[in-house]
């Protein structure tokens, strides 16, 4: 069974820091793209960053370059967001998907993916 599970979402003020986790199970890990996207109520959803795992290659959204880092760590299926510096726009619903073909930036920029997880909510308020 193709699964993705978030985790580390929570509630932070600004300038604070954040880490997800996004576990991954039920598929070739090191073959794929993951990728992590956010909405936020009201918007559309948009990539924030993108990770191949095979190379650690990596896409960040300009809204976040600089205050984000994603990871992955090939022997936990795992894959993180480090988000550092979190301003109240950062608010959102964080979702990680998986795509198997795509290059790192049209998954980022164009959404593109086979699969996703439910989500974790992010927000960030004084």
């Amino acid at each position: 069974q193709l699964q993705l599970v978030e985790s580390g979402g929570g509630f932070v003020q600004p300038g604070g820091s954040l880490r997800l986790s996004c576990a991954a199970s039920g598929f070739a890990f090191d073959s794929f793209r993951i990728g992590w996207f956010r909405q936020a109520p009201g918007k559309e959803s948009e990539g924030v960053s993108c990770i191949r795992n095979s190379d650690g290659s990596t896409f960040y959204d300009f809204s976040v370059r600089g205050r984000f880092t994603i990871s992955r760590d090939n022997a936990k299926n795992t894959v993180y967001l480090q988000m550092n510096n979190l301003k109240p726009e950062d608010t959102a619903v964080y979702y990680c998907a998986a795509e198997s073909k795509a290059t790192v930036e049209a998954m980022c920029f164009h959404n593109r993916y086979e699969f996703r997880g439910q989500g974790t909510q992010v927000t960030v308020s004084s």
